[in-house]
């Protein structure tokens, strides 16, 4: 039972200890999730109930299946731009056709989640490498940040999923701006960041949220043109069908993949964070793709838009002390109790108190400090950041991702196409052989011997390269050169091209009157050397355990030791069975 329901395994030896920190975290979540999720759904296009709806089913659900107790499932800032952005797209015409599409893309989300996890694809999640992730998600923050400068500056400023169409639409209804809306942010924002400043235990989220209601119901603020959040309906969400059809899969399918997966990330990269500051080891990549994914379907028959781990919330639930996932029944039981008795309470809501709630928890996806890092120690990492970041805000969310992510894999085979190849030479009074722009003085270079490594997997990719290098350096040393050895030691792969590649150049560099060794192969490459046939070119006696018995049978071919003997009969052997 632990194996299908993983919170069965935090209640072996629960305590009313453990029962009274799961309260706290829990409520404390709830305390935080409330206005969020009203503040997101804004973020989304949708009505701000249906943030509180998020917060329900898809967080029972991730308490029964998932595998983190830290993380705080429900709706987060950057899912729901992904929303807006996707179906922004669509010619969607009404509100009640926008939040039914919102609907079916969480079902779309949750079914490619499920069937990524029951087909143990979790891996995928691997080809978002961290310059992407950054570079996409600084961009998205910055773009959901202007995004909310309709309802800070009180104008109907036009939406847009591009940052320089956010600027213009804002700078033309500029002079449209209430005053009050703008004061009324502008304070939230300050309050927030003071109270969080002061201490990080002050639910200052809370407070603004209850200090703008106030303030609007007592000043009477709605009669300066303040707008609110207005009627939040009532009562529960009900079991409801989304609409499912095969046009609409159609036309989402691109966007609901990407969420998907950025939802799975975003969730499995706080989990592992989290659970490094712990100490513990309790996270099941894909059983997280099947408790996110039967939550996103099991939320959609509840009227949930797409939903994953919130950062903010998580490190809040941490915090707090949670022992296990049923902390998180106490945060959605303050939901419901909001939704069955105290909606009518947020009706005085201020929407611009929910922009400042919104851009200052989103401010901190922007890591000045990475993108920093990058540009001192890796230029071309910085280069895929930059590339991200910029097309994400420019152009448009999903093509940041998709273009940032084939930029990665481009510098991945550029880099594997083009890998450290390094002459080497023994370090005097050792035996040790090393690299020799590295050691300088300290390394015994021969004339009559070229020693070289070559630290990648050799493949179609670099096998033109491996060539040029290698010959580079043969020329290089003149007619001196008797002998070549190739060091494998980080060779742990070759592929039938490079094995035809490798078997002709053996073959030239026996034919110009160079003898040709191999040192260091280590067991799979040993196999692939005799199955592949380049021993027929290199024979048997030239295939060497180290480096130092390739340069001593070079010296004397007499010294062959008899491990190198065995070693050769036994990858014959090999071969044989093979």
């Amino acid at each position: 039972m632990q194996k299908f329901l993983p919170f069965l395994k935090g209640l072996t030896n629960y305590n009313k200890t453990d029962f009274l920190k799961d309260v706290i975290a829990g409520f404390t979540v709830g305390v935080i999730l409330i206005p969020q999720g009203m503040a997101y759904a804004m973020i989304a296009g949708l009505p701000p109930v249906y943030g509180l709806y998020a917060a329900i089913f898809p967080v029972l659900i991730y308490m029964f299946l998932g595998t983190s107790k830290n993380l705080a499932i429900g709706p987060v800032a950057m899912d729901s731009l992904l929303v807006a952005a996707g179906l922004g797209t669509l010619a969607i015409t009404g509100i009640e056709n926008y939040i039914a599409m919102a609907i079916f893309l969480a079902f779309m989300v949750g079914t490619i989640q499920l069937l990524l996890g029951l087909s143990k694809m979790g891996f995928l999640v691997n080809f978002l490498s961290k310059p992407v992730i950054s570079g996409f998600t600084s961009a998205a923050a910055l773009i959901i940040i202007f995004s909310q400068l309709k309802h800070l500056l009180g104008a109907n400023i036009a939406r847009s999923n591009k940052f320089h169409q956010l600027l213009l639409n804002a700078f033309e209804k500029f002079s449209e701006a209430n005053s009050v809306d703008f004061a009324i942010g502008l304070i939230g924002i300050l309050f927030i960041i003071g109270l969080k400043k002061w201490s990080r235990k002050i639910p200052s989220i809370l407070i603004v949220v209850v200090l703008g209601i106030l303030a609007v119901y007592f000043l009477d603020l709605e009669q300066y043109g303040t707008k609110v959040v207005g009627v939040v309906p009532t009562g529960l969400p009900s079991f409801q069908l989304p609409n499912i059809n095969v046009a609409n899969a159609l036309s989402i399918w691109p966007i609901a993949l990407t969420l998907a997966l950025v939802g799975y990330l975003e969730a499995i990269s706080i989990g592992k964070a989290m659970q490094e500051k712990d100490g513990e080891d309790t996270i099941d990549s894909n059983q997280e793709l099947v408790a996110l994914g039967t939550s996103n379907i099991v939320g959609s028959f509840f009227q949930s838009y797409p939903t994953t781990a919130s950062f903010s919330r998580s490190a809040i639930n941490n915090e707090s002390g949670v022992k296990t996932n049923l902390a998180a029944l106490f945060a959605l039981g303050l939901v419901v109790l909001t939704l069955l008795f105290f909606t009518p309470l947020f009706y005085y809501l201020p929407k611009a108190v929910l922009a400042s709630i919104i851009m200052v928890s989103v401010f901190g996806l922007i890591d000045f400090k990475y993108a920093k890092n990058l540009w001192n120690n890796s230029r071309d990492e910085f280069l895929v950041l930059l590339i991200t970041f910029l097309i994400t805000l420019f152009v448009g969310i999903p093509q940041g991702i998709l273009l940032g992510v084939l930029f990665s894999l481009l510098l991945m085979v550029y880099r594997t196409s083009n890998p450290h190849f390094a002459v080497i030479g023994n370090i005097e009074g050792s035996d040790y052989y090393k690299n020799i722009l590295r050691f300088g003085d300290e390394v015994v270079v021969r004339d009559d011997l070229l020693i070289v490594r070559f630290d990648a997997q050799l493949y179609f990719g670099n096998a033109a390269f491996f060539k040029r290098q290698l010959f580079k350096y043969i020329e290089a040393k003149g007619e001196r050169l008797k002998g070549v050895i190739l060091n494998a030691e980080a060779i742990n792969y070759i592929d039938s091209s490079s094995a035809q590649m490798l078997s002709k150049v053996i073959k030239e560099i026996h034919d110009s009157g160079l003898q040709f060794y191999i040192a260091g192969a280590i067991g799979p490459t040993r196999d692939i050397i005799f199955s592949s046939g380049i021993i027929n070119e290199l024979h048997k006696e030239f295939l060497f355990v180290k480096t130092k018995e390739a340069v001593a049978y070079f010296d004397d071919p007499s010294s062959c030791s008899i491990l190198q003997g065995k070693i050769a009969i036994q990858n014959r052997l090999n071969a044989l069975k093979n």
